[in-house]
């Protein structure tokens, strides 16, 4: 089988290419031609085809298109975390040109193909919004609620893909981080006290590879996570992913407490049909550990200097320097 994988060397996409290359599929790679990116392509050079091109350009999506039988897109603009540095909050009308503009042009190259490739979304839970107030687990049939610009376009696309006239099946994802170093502003987003479930990036590799040959996964959603081993509060999921960049956990002020769109899934009927959940926080940390090497001791010597960066990141940090100012003398926060 053709496969046309979008954002192949994003965070989901290197995970989500090396599983398609080791089931046999013969990927073609489309994405931005940045220097990381060219970096990652000469990793499998010989082993794919790879386009480089720009999801708002028609032709560009349209030659990445051409002979395929199935796409798997997952090229987007997310909140925080991004390769890229852009986030989908802060540039919301260039996220929708990608995020939604893009899957219109892909959609419209589909549809115009000899071939009509399936196509496979990969949506997320952030489409359900705030939900910490309800009982969990979410499930596929409840509402869709989104509140940040990502989940709109999340919620948007999915829409889209079901209209589109093509075979289809989206995928909801959990909570999946990067394995490497995060200085970033979104390590607080989520309150301490939020539940949240892990699902390893392999995981949902094994997920996207096992739907594209499982007759019985489409013209469905389905929700992706870790199961029950990886539903968890964030403060057990920070406690634990900071200590193996080797910063350690920060403390309660700097993390936001208004609601955050992540919750626990029911994912027993697509585990049962897709067969993927194989790893859990625990892998995450290890695989953290070794990517990190002898660096993760040149953190853990530098770690006042990151700890403070990290903290200045925090939206609460000028509010807390202000609580501390106020403290009578020799009283500590």
């Amino acid at each position: 089988m053709r496969v046309l994988l979008t954002g192949a060397f994003g965070n989901i996409g290197r995970h989500t290419l090396r599983e398609l290359l080791a089931q046999g599929y013969d990927v073609r790679c489309f994405d931005v031609a940045s220097k990381e990116n060219k970096r990652q392509a000469r990793q499998i050079a010989g082993r794919c085809d790879v386009v480089w091109g720009d999801l708002r350009r028609p032709g560009d999506v349209a030659q990445a298109v051409r002979g395929q039988d199935a796409i798997v897109h997952l090229a987007f603009v997310i909140p925080k975390l991004s390769m890229t540095g852009v986030g989908s909050e802060d540039r919301p009308d260039f996220a929708r040109e990608v995020n939604v503009g893009g899957p219109l042009n892909l959609l419209a190259a589909a549809k115009a193909s000899p071939r009509s490739p399936r196509i496979l979304f990969a949506s997320s839970v952030h489409v359900f919004g705030r939900t910490h107030h309800l009982p969990p687990p979410r499930r596929v049939t409840d509402p869709v609620q989104p509140v940040e610009h990502y989940a709109w376009h999340k919620v948007t696309c999915e829409e889209m893909v079901k209209s589109a006239g093509l075979r289809w099946a989206i995928l909801r994802l959990g909570a999946s981080m990067p394995i490497r170093l995060i200085v970033d502003a979104g390590v607080f987003d989520v309150p301490l006290a939020n539940r949240i479930e892990y699902v390893h990036g392999r995981d949902v590799a094994l997920a996207m590879a096992n739907t594209l040959q499982a007759e019985t996964a489409w013209g469905r959603t389905w929700l992706i996570g870790g199961g029950p081993a990886c539903q968890m509060l964030y403060r057990d999921m920070a406690t634990q992913v900071l200590d193996a960049f080797g910063v350690g956990m920060l403390p309660d002020w700097a993390f936001r407490t208004e609601p955050f769109g992540t919750d626990w899934l029911d994912t027993a009927e697509s585990q049962q049909v897709l067969r993927f959940q194989r790893h859990t926080l625990a892998d995450y940390v290890s695989d953290v550990r070794a990517a990190l090497g002898p660096k993760r001791q040149a953190v853990i010597a530098l770690r006042p200097l990151i700890r403070r960066h990290l903290l200045r990141l925090s939206p609460n940090y000028a509010q807390h320097l202000d609580q501390v100012r106020r403290l009578p003398a020799g009283a500590t926060a």
